[in-house]
């Protein structure tokens, strides 16, 4: 059947030069700091709320009696949230613009947050994180559907490499605040400082981020028109394949953030400090290949070309981290493992951006869905890998280089079964109510 999309012709990836349907605002608008610095800050608002804490684990499990298996569900309960949350505030989006439901989920956030220093117990700490998780995926999922509407083709793929600065700054300085917090207060101490941040990006986002999606091209319709299209998005094989990808590539990345602090701190025996150096470090290298990706790689390099050499560097990395945990070298000390997280964090920066604009590529029609999709399938799956790297308790990192290579092997799959990226594609079909004027 014969597809409509961003492009007028078949093509991995469009012309920069394209005219996109989805840019209502000027170039001026579109390129401005204050919006890139707000839209970094929320895509950052998942890392912040997961690094910050990480440091603490450790401390949670000690200070609530409960075991470690139970305390790593408190970072799944919210991955979770982020993850469902997605599903309802994207369509949202299409249907009443991206402020309102933006600004309502990051007010919910704040009170959530806060409540999560008050927890007295494992099991009300991961009900206050579920929320905390449901709300704040309004920033996440709302951020992406906004560079939807102000970019297209290589440009979008650039923005979401530069907007990295930020993003990718969050896992740095995170841990190393939460590091901080820890010598001066106990656990409870880094959702204050998470509920000062969350407050802060709230004020940004009312003073900062005009509506970007206006009332002619938003969608109609209630629940059922949502399922629709979502269903349509999913139908599509090239978009479920990158969604597939990113979200299994995410799944490498998440089990790390897991399972890092017992592996660092218990096995190796590090500090917080410098589990939260080491942290830093990696998240260095993921911004630096971010911005590789960006300047120099973006517009010279076929997209799909650099997401094969990301996922095949994940792979590798990944064989690696399995044979140094499971004894094949004899005994390791933490230098070599630290190498081997430093190239598979690195990696990252070379899949993530490309696949979700890869994918955003293809709905200009919806962007809001779409986003919720790729968010949710990345969320989802990081929540399952969580628990599973914590299997064997905390004295092996065989289960997290398990669940590493396993879903790496997995995104390659995706990629190279449904993406196909060396065939040419006839862009998505655009219901014909649905088509941007």
């Amino acid at each position: 059947m014969p597809e409509r999309g961003p492009s007028a012709a078949p093509s991995h990836e469009p012309s920069p030069a394209t005219a996109s349907p989805a840019a209502p605002l000027t170039a001026a608008r579109r390129t401005g700091l204050l919006v890139t610095f707000v839209l970094g800050g929320l895509t950052a608002l998942a890392p912040l709320s997961m690094d910050m804490y990480l440091p603490a684990l450790p401390e949670v499990t000690s200070a609530l009696g409960s075991p470690a298996a139970t305390i790593q569900l408190t970072l799944t309960s919210c991955l979770a949230g982020m993850a469902l949350g997605q599903l309802v505030v994207g369509p949202m989006s299409d249907r009443w613009g991206r402020r309102r439901p933006l600004l309502a989920g990051m007010a919910v956030y704040v009170l959530a947050t806060a409540i999560c220093a008050l927890a007295p117990s494992a099991e009300l700490l991961i009900g206050f994180r579920l929320l905390q998780g449901l709300a704040g995926s309004a920033g996440i999922v709302i951020a992406r559907a906004v560079v939807r509407d102000l970019y297209d083709g290589v440009e979008m793929a650039r923005f979401f490499s530069t907007l990295m600065l930020i993003s990718g700054a969050a896992p740095i300085i995170a841990p190393l605040i939460g590091g901080q917090v820890l010598r001066f207060a106990d656990w409870r101490g880094v959702f204050v400082v998470l509920t000062a941040v969350g407050l802060a990006l709230t004020l940004m986002v009312w003073r900062g981020l005009a509506e970007t999606l206006p009332p002619g091209r938003r969608q109609t319709g209630g629940v059922g028109t949502a399922l629709r299209t979502m269903r349509g998005l999913l139908a599509d094989r090239v978009f479920a394949g990158y969604t597939l990808a990113g979200g299994f590539a995410f799944a490498v990345l998440f089990s790390y953030i897991s399972a890092s602090p017992f592996v660092v701190q218990e096995i190796y025996g590090a500090s917080p400090q410098t589990f939260s150096l080491l942290f830093g470090l990696n998240s260095v290298g993921l911004i630096a290949t971010g911005q590789v990706n960006g300047k120099l790689l973006v517009g010279r390099v076929s997209l799909d070309k650099v997401l094969a050499c990301g996922i095949a560097v994940i792979t590798t990395a990944s064989v690696a981290l399995l044979l140094m945990s499971s004894g094949a070298f004899g005994k390791v000390g933490l230098v070599p493992v630290a190498a081997a997280l430093f190239v598979l964090m690195s990696a990252m920066g070379l899949v993530l951006p490309n696949t979700n604009a890869q994918a955003l590529m293809r709905t200009p029609h919806a962007a809001g869905s779409a986003s919720a999709l790729l968010g949710t399938s990345s969320y989802l799956v990081g929540a399952v890998a969580s628990p599973l790297v914590g299997i064997a308790g905390e004295q092996t990192a065989v289960p997290m280089a398990l669940v590493q290579l396993s879903c790496s092997l997995l995104a390659a799959g995706c990629f190279l079964t449904m993406c196909r990226p060396w065939r040419e594609r006839e862009p998505m079909a655009v219901p014909a109510d649905r088509a941007a004027p």
